[in-house]
């Protein structure tokens, strides 16, 4: 039997701006951060750096969690993310074969 897991995560920018989230597939959610899919607060401040997450077996706890780091101060948030990732390296990077920075670098230097 499948056992349900979901996500309360953070995605931040280079400029650490900071979005939580919560989802039940994080690998896609993130991938629809990094490729924009969706017009809105992360496609606008380009969050798209998955820098903390927590893992849930009720959406219920998530969706709690995620009400309670959105009531926290800016200081409290980074030092959660900075307890676990102090130098917010994106913990997605391996997830993908490339990300969107690398192809369209790629894409640049090919029509350059």
């Amino acid at each position: 039997m499948h056992k349900d897991v979901y996500y309360t995560y953070i995605v931040a920018s280079q400029s650490r701006t900071l979005y939580i989230g919560v989802t039940s597939d994080l690998r896609k959610r993130v991938w629809q951060h990094k490729w924009k899919e969706y017009e809105g607060f992360t496609c606008k401040y380009n969050c798209d750096r998955l820098v903390w997450f927590e893992r849930f077996g009720e959406v219920s706890a998530a969706i709690s969690r995620e009400k309670q780091l959105k009531r926290w101060v800016r200081a409290k948030k980074i030092a959660l993310i900075e307890k676990s990732n102090p130098t917010w390296n994106d913990l997605s990077r391996d997830w993908y074969e490339y990300e969107p920075r690398d192809y369209q670098h790629a894409f640049d230097r090919m029509n350059n």
